[in-house]
């Protein structure tokens, strides 16, 4: 009877170990929907379609591509979390995944109820100002400000974004005082500074480089460490007056935790195959996105680890708060 009980068992291992290997084959099998924290039309649901369009020739199936917009991405992220850890429902989510937990008492762990897929994208961030302001340079700025403490201010696209968070590093790292002027979306925001109302802004390159190139605006640095490859004309906040700035939002995509391996992996292989197009990666760099898909799921948990840990320093210290 002993035997008998052993046989089954080792039956039973070998059919879930086949039946595990076929569903891993399978997969996908049917479309997946993919969620985005931004209404349609900004830069994140660009590259989320873009995207959504080049993959189903690396999976087979199609992307559907679902806007789910409200909280700095939060109600996306918790909708994402409350679904089945199949690989069948994505998150496409920028840096707010990253800073949220700083400001916010949310429902969810980003790290223990997420699986990170990959990062898609690193998106530097343009530091702008109005033509008509005499500053060229970031030297200059920091000697406005330093002339003029409290009196000029920055643009965001809401408390707690990117572009918030860069202003304030700027700051901190300078020892200068500006006014945050939250706005809600980067295009109001871009609008009053070519409109002279606000004295700066560090929107997304994409957002901006065009109306720079027009001389709407006037573009005065990157924020990332290394030069734009849409813009390498324009220099880095680094290397133009604060060493070791380094600041930009990102597009990543995370699943359900508990999703299979075995999904996660194909999800990453296909993206990074996706990507390393010349296509594709063309169409992102037009839209001031640098491709960044070298990193497996295990790297891109690092990544966000690493920046959750630096935006929670930087929001302690200036003692930034969500309201």
């Amino acid at each position: 009877m002993t035997r008998f009980k052993q046989a089954c068992a080792a039956a039973g291992i070998l059919l879930a170990l086949q039946a595990g290997g076929i569903a891993a084959q399978g997969y996908p099998n049917k479309s997946i929907r993919l969620f985005v924290g931004f209404p349609p039309g900004g830069g994140s649901d660009a590259l989320a379609r873009l995207l959504g369009a080049a993959l189903p020739e690396k999976l087979g199936q199609q992307i559907l591509v679902d806007n789910r917009p409200g909280a700095n991405t939060i109600l996306a992220t918790e909708y994402v979390k409350s679904q089945s850890a199949d690989g069948y429902t994505l998150l496409f989510v920028s840096a707010s995944f990253s800073i949220n937990p700083s400001l916010y008492k949310l429902s969810y762990d980003i790290e223990k109820d997420f699986s990170p897929v990959t990062v898609v994208a690193i998106v530097p961030l343009l530091l702008i100002t109005h033509p008509s302001l005499p500053v060229r340079t970031v030297k200059d700025i920091i000697a406005l400000a330093k002339a003029q403490p409290g009196k000029l201010d920055y643009a965001s696209f809401g408390i707690g974004s990117a572009a918030h968070l860069a202003g304030e590093m700027m700051l901190s790292m300078t020892g200068t005082s500006m006014m945050h002027v939250p706005y809600k979306g980067s295009a109001p925001a871009v609008a009053d500074v070519i409109g002279g109302r606000v004295t700066m802004m560090m929107p997304g390159i994409g957002s901006a480089i065009n109306l720079a190139r027009n001389k709407k605006l006037r573009a005065i640095a990157v924020t990332t460490a290394k030069r734009a490859t849409g813009a390498p004309d324009i220099p880095t906040i680094a290397e133009s007056g604060i060493p070791g700035f380094d600041v930009a939002t990102w597009e990543s995509i995370q699943a359900p935790a508990g999703t299979p391996v075995e999904a996660i992996n194909r999800l990453n292989t296909a993206i990074r195959e996706a990507v390393a197009g010349n296509e594709l990666r063309q169409k992102m760099i037009n839209l001031g996105f640098e491709p960044d898909t070298m990193k497996s799921p295990v790297e891109t948990a690092q990544f966000i680890r690493a920046e959750r840990q630096k935006w929670a320093k930087l929001v302690k210290e200036r003692n930034i708060k969500a309201e």
